[in-house]
């Protein structure tokens, strides 16, 4: 089975039943591979108490599944983003980008649930642009 990235991006859409993530994800034959830090994003973007138990139901449902894979926060993961994060001063790609980064070529991941170009600057196909 194949393995794509899932961003931010792509979960914030996933969880708005109008948008077209959720279409495209039921094509979808895949391993989602995400991280701590995405899930941290996520989670920071959904901080209103409304959406504060629909954060919670989800990363439940995430970490039940067993076609997703959760990188957790890692010492060496976030300081080889760090290392892309200051080496790339012409970009700006944020530090969570930076690690999904570090992840994706660790994995061999060529493709992202994202409509981000950030991945497609760093060389990665986003698949919800």
């Amino acid at each position: 089975m194949k393995s794509v990235f899932a961003d931010t991006f792509y979960y914030i859409a996933l969880l708005d039943a109008k948008d077209s993530a959720v279409r495209a994800t039921r094509e979808l034959d895949s391993t989602t591979v995400t991280t701590a830090w995405v899930l941290l994003e996520l989670a920071n973007a959904l901080s209103a108490s409304r959406h504060r138990t629909v954060f919670a139901r989800f990363l439940d449902l995430l970490r039940a599944n067993p076609n997703v894979i959760i990188y957790e926060a890692e010492k060496e993961l976030f300081d080889r983003g760090v290392e892309i994060y200051r080496d790339r001063e012409d970009q700006q790609w944020s530090l969570t980008d930076c690690i999904s980064f570090v992840v994706m070529q660790r994995e061999d991941l060529r493709e992202a649930l994202t409509g981000d170009r950030n991945f497609e600057q760093a060389g990665f196909r986003a698949l919800l642009r």
